[in-house]
């Protein structure tokens, strides 16, 4: 499942982790690239600081607190947070992220713009499905959220910079299928709930929805 989440940080917020990331150190991105993707990866990385520990801190809280997040993803942990940055000539080509990083699965991959969709040109993130293409430019403080094990790339920038926090979650309910049917119940629940109350039928969907997530949750 893919998912966009609209203003996942207000304007506010994403002006300051902007000038936050401003402060940075940035390095070669192809330091954490896996053997298949470092050929390909022509990007940079912020490299390890107590600034950027800051910036993650912020995303992973906002996310914890996110209904749609919390619903679609059922994170169990933040594999790894970092923040990337795009020049013009900068891209990343084809590949598929890796499955286990420091040691945890990623289950599912999220970009987070903190550039407007007009600082730049080109840099849109392209992902593979068995349809199409989907290329996905968003504005600053929307997010991307997609499944790991998808095929995707990010396009050439033309021109201006592109700058995303970039995310791995390890979920509850490794399989993207659940997860899919435990975010539909949630949502129909959610608005059953808002334009019913309470009532059996939001009993009966909410003990169905439970007990699922009970048995497809990892120990």
């Amino acid at each position: 499942m893919f998912l966009v989440l609209g203003e996942v940080l207000d304007h506010y917020e994403v002006a300051a982790l902007r000038e936050a990331a401003g402060e940075l150190d940035f390095q070669d991105g192809r330091a954490t690239a896996g053997k298949y993707a470092k050929p390909v990866k022509h990007n940079e990385q912020a490299a390890a600081s107590p600034a950027l520990d800051a910036i993650t801190e912020k995303v992973k809280t906002t996310l914890t607190k996110n209904r749609l997040f919390k619903a679609a993803a059922r994170p169990r942990r933040f594999v790894r947070l970092l923040v990337s940055r795009y020049s013009p000539g900068m891209e990343y080509g084809l590949h598929v992220d890796d499955a286990i990083m420091d040691g945890q699965r990623t289950d599912l991959s999220f970009t987070l713009f903190l550039s407007p969709s007009d600082a730049y040109s080109g840099g849109g993130l392209v992902i593979d499905d068995p349809l199409e293409a989907r290329t996905i430019r968003l504005e600053a403080g929307e997010m991307v959220l997609y499944p790991s094990n998808t095929l995707h790339r990010v396009e050439p920038v033309t021109q201006g910079e592109r700058l995303a926090v970039v995310g791995w979650v390890a979920s509850w309910v490794r399989d993207p299928q659940r997860r899919e049917i435990l975010f539909d119940l949630e949502m129909t629940a959610s608005e059953l709930f808002a334009r019913e109350g309470k009532s059996s039928t939001i009993d009966r969907l909410n003990k169905a929805r439970t007990n699922l997530l009970r048995m497809w949750a990892d120990d």
